[in-house]
């Protein structure tokens, strides 16, 4: 629910149960995509594999995975899974970690901890009371700070390591991915940009995350064209020229390959 206190200053937050993510279907979290805004997910229920800026994990309950704006991601959504998605305001003065964050919270109390943490927000978020808008400030301060402690207990207790050359230059492609992803530049390209072979690329992708650089290009592709002909009244081609394909054609084969629907068919069931 998004905030609408009369506090024109307040930055937008957002919170939501994980399931609903996924509403209008499963593509919607499965398919690699990004949020404009910071993005805070806890898992309660369930396991799955989540990939972010090309990297790929297992995930459980009381998992913590924080994403920075603007970060690509996808990850498995199984009826079993359970837990919130916190959308948290951009360009604030809000301490926010500036790179991807995955803690595994094995200790009663800090479970404990955040749980009363969401509560609270999402009180004060469904609410009306006198001085709404500073608590919910105070509260996302105070989110901000667990999640702080959390991330130095983690490295306290099995250090910071050094990213793998593999790691890194699959974060730096998936970087490149989601800035460039209209572009209708080929892996080739994307390689050469990063001063490797478009053969080394997806041979440390599938390392990294178990598919090649091209399956993840592809992947953010469809995402945005599923979006587009679901939510826009859009022409297709127009559609195809907005994610850098040569002609409409080529992209509705292409869409029909990876959906075993046509552009139009999509669009007419969504």
């Amino acid at each position: 629910m998004a905030i609408t206190d009369h506090a024109p200053d307040l930055p937008l937050i957002r919170m939501v149960p994980i399931p609903r993510l996924a509403q209008g279907g499963k593509w919607r979290v499965e398919a690699m995509r990004s949020y404009s805004t910071p993005l805070l997910l806890w898992f309660t229920r369930g396991q799955g594999r989540i990939t972010a800026a090309g990297v790929t994990r297992g995930y459980g309950a009381h998992n913590l995975i924080f994403l920075p704006a603007g970060t690509m991601h996808a990850f498995d959504l199984s009826q079993h899974v359970h837990g919130t998605a916190l959308f948290l305001p951009q360009n604030s003065d809000l301490k926010l970690p500036d790179r991807q964050v995955h803690l595994r919270i094995r200790d009663a109390i800090p479970q404990g901890e955040m749980a009363v943490q969401l509560d609270n927000l999402q009180r004060e978020l469904d609410g009306d009371k006198t001085g709404r808008a500073r608590a919910i400030r105070y509260h996302l301060g105070l989110l901000s700070v667990w999640l702080e402690r959390q991330m130095e207990a983690e490295e306290e207790a099995e250090g910071v390591p050094t990213p793998k050359a593999a790691v890194r230059l699959a974060r730096a492609y998936a970087d490149k991915v989601e800035r460039d992803f209209r572009s209708g530049k080929s892996v080739a390209d994307y390689a050469a940009e990063l001063g490797v072979t478009s053969t080394h690329l997806s041979r440390v992708c599938r390392q990294t995350c178990g598919r090649p650089a091209s399956a993840l290009l592809q992947d953010r592709q469809l995402f945005e064209a599923r979006r587009l002909l679901a939510e826009t009244r859009l022409p297709v081609q127009d559609i195809a020229e907005a994610l850098g394909f040569g002609s409409a054609a080529y992209f509705s084969r292409s869409f029909q390959a990876r959906t075993g629907k046509t552009p139009t068919g999509f669009r007419r069931g969504n």
